[in-house]
């Protein structure tokens, strides 16, 4: 176990952190006294109706209407929260209206860069949600964008919201069958789209698929066509579209339609993998709690802040980096690839936009380490106070690239959580120290614990991450569910009444936590069960090893069958010598056991869109199932290097046959 502690935090971070706040305002208010995280923390698990309770006073949760209970029953799923009360997510955003600082900052690939402020964007907010009632969008309908992450997306999303209407996103890079794939299932009333987008410096023009969209959403009245690349698109290419420009256009008053705490906000969508996306719905009352807890007693935001949270419109980040505006922080965005040129281009626009809080999926830090990138060299980050980690687990030798090249002195806080809840169930606090490998805290209000296969609580032994107690945030239902039927399936088959997240987790004597990937993807050698990511740490430590994807097939009856694929350096060829030195070290770095049967050079590691290694989607190809039955192209970063795996899965068979 990776156990060395790397960072301290000082005593006036400790004083001056939003949580010590918090805590004091607890002695105060409700005579409670911590004298440690742990001691709050069992409290927010212990007494979750008061501490949410604590939460909806603390952040004065603006409602048009009191609640009249904080939480209906224990039970999951089906717990209800502040019944009675009355809000909307927009409320909470512009009561931090400011002339001191911008609301958000933007730039992109092509150098464009935008300052807008609070009142700017209040508003636009207010003239396209005028437009939208025009349009006779009301309570409950769906308004669907296909829009990067620029400045109009989160207008958008505030408009729409602010009618009671209910908001769902897809990237602009995703294809025709992933995007119809989840808009079908809600049948829009309104698109807002872009007429295409640009990554590596290339121009992807989108008309021609828009209208394919459009042709397969009946639903749709309006569209509503921003033009991203060519400021003269051509309107009439599309019935009943209208000039973004013209939306926003003037000036009118923004009234926020108050909604039940568990109105629907959003829709989004699991990574969809395997058959038809799951549609998670969440209520504004839940996001609204969720992120404000999070982002100011877990991440230490405010309006003092520039915060920064690397992500496309189709990854749940998206959501999170918005939510940074509920809290009155500058929202820090870039559109394009986070490694073009180079893997410098971040941490540039962390440096030159004053960025205080900078997140990433951990495989951008891991990509940055690989490149011998150091950041201090192209950029300033004096600024620069926490660094976030998502999406994977950030391995141990992660934690020691952002120390030793990034700065000592900074708070490296990964976190981890879900599209399912749109939160986290681990991550940090500034007044905690970190350790190598491991996220500092369960955090507040979410009653995580590691089980057995028994449903037996483990401490310092590997489980599945489950959640026992409800959490404001967890799915109102998914769309389309009458049953709640796939609800009940995706997270209570395995322990009935206790949400089980589907990860690998250790909680550490300390209280800290380690996840190690997902468990439904696990190494399970002569009986010892082992999550994949310590493999990936093991073989991916190599310098000549730039990716890697491992799978364990067992075929009943007969022993299992592992490969282990890898993606080489340019020029390098998987001789004898280094397979050997990728077997050797897998022995020493975890047994004899987890060495694999053969190791395969390939071109590339299958991924999503968001950079999760398609384990099981591979898994059940090898072990039989039809291509287009594990996997959906559209939902993938890299879909060509499919055909290399089905080629290799059809050799198998013969073989296994044989």
């Amino acid at each position: 176990m990776d156990s060395e502690k790397v960072w301290e935090p000082s005593a006036a971070l400790k004083q001056n952190a939003k949580i010590t706040a918090y805590i004091d305002w607890l002695k105060r208010q409700r005579g409670l006294d911590f004298a440690s995280y742990d001691a709050l923390w069992n409290w927010s698990v212990s007494e979750p109706e008061k501490f949410w309770a604590s939460i909806w006073d603390y952040f004065e949760i603006r409602s048009t209407v009191p609640y009249e209970s904080v939480l209906s029953g224990r039970s999951m799923p089906g717990a209800h929260w502040f019944k009675g009360a009355r809000l909307n997510y927009v409320d909470q955003v512009f009561r931090h209206v400011s002339d001191a600082h911008p609301a958000i900052v933007f730039r992109n690939e092509s150098g464009a860069h935008e300052e807008m402020s609070w009142r700017e964007l209040q508003r636009q907010v207010a003239c396209l949600a005028a437009s939208l009632k025009r349009m006779g969008v009301r309570d409950g309908d769906r308004v669907v964008a296909y829009l990067p992450n620029i400045p109009q997306t989160m207008v958008a999303f505030l408009a729409t919201v602010s009618l009671g209407a209910i908001w769902s996103a897809c990237s602009p890079d995703m294809g025709q069958v992933a995007v119809l794939d989840r808009f079908r299932q809600i049948e829009p009333k309104v698109m807002i789209a872009v007429d295409g987008y640009r990554y590596t410096g290339k121009a992807h023009d989108r008309m021609d698929l828009l209208g394919d969209l459009l042709k397969g959403l009946p639903s749709v009245e309006k569209l509503i066509l921003l033009p991203y690349l060519n400021p003269a698109v051509d309107l009439s290419r599309f019935p009943n579209a209208v000039a973004w420009a013209d939306q926003v256009s003037g000036n009118a008053a923004l009234e926020p339609h108050p909604v039940a705490f568990d109105h629907p906000l959003w829709v989004v969508y699991s990574s969809g993998t395997t058959g038809m996306p799951k549609p998670i719905v969440h209520g504004h009352g839940g996001i609204i709690m969720e992120h404000v807890k999070l982002l100011v007693l877990h991440n230490n935001l405010g309006p003092e802040d520039r915060f920064h949270w690397f992500s496309s419109t189709g990854w749940i980040m998206w959501n999170c980096q918005i939510g940074g505006l509920l809290v009155g922080s500058t929202a820090c965005i870039y559109d394009g690839n986070p490694g073009w040129p180079d893997f410098n281009t971040l941490w540039r626009f962390v440096g030159e936009t004053g960025v205080t809080f900078f997140g990433a999926g951990a495989a951008f830090y891991m990509s940055c380490l690989k490149g011998h990138v150091e950041p201090n060299a192209v950029a300033d980050l004096s600024h620069l106070k926490s660094l976030g980690s998502t999406g994977s687990p950030l391995p141990p030798e992660g934690y020691r690239w952002i120390y030793d090249h990034v700065r000592k002195d900074i708070w490296l806080t990964p976190i981890s959580g879900g599209t399912d809840f749109a939160g986290c169930f681990v991550g940090g606090v500034p007044t905690l120290p970190v350790h190598i490998g491991e996220m500092q805290c369960r955090c507040l209000g979410a009653k995580v614990e590691a089980f057995d296969e028994a449903g037996k609580a483990l401490i310092d032994e590997v489980g599945e991450l489950v959640c026992t107690l409800p959490m404001p945030s967890m799915p109102l239902y998914f769309w389309n569910d009458p049953d709640n039927k796939r609800y009940f399936d995706s997270y209570f088959d395995m322990y009935p009444g206790v949400w089980r997240h589907g990860d690998w987790i250790r909680i550490t004597p300390r209280g800290g936590a380690i996840i190690y990937g997902r468990s439904d993807a696990t190494i399970n050698r002569y009986g010892i069960r082992m999550g994949t990511s310590e493999l990936y740490r093991a073989v991916e430590d190599l310098p000549e090893v730039l990716d890697s994807l491992v799978v364990d097939l067992e075929y009943l009856g007969r022993e299992s069958y592992m490969p282990l694929f890898v993606v080489l350096r340019p020029g390098v060829e998987l001789g004898e010598q280094l397979e050997k030195t990728i077997r050797d070290r897998i022995r020493v770095a975890l047994s004899a056991r987890h060495v694999p049967n053969e190791v395969i050079q390939v071109a590339e590691v299958p991924r999503t869109l968001s950079g999760k290694k398609l384990e099981l989607p591979i898994k059940k190809l090898l072990l039989g199932q039809p291509l287009e039955k594990v996997v959906n192209p559209d939902s993938m970063a890299n879909p060509g290097c499919l055909a290399w795996y089905k080629n290799f899965a059809e050799r198998l068979a013969a073989t296994t046959k044989a």
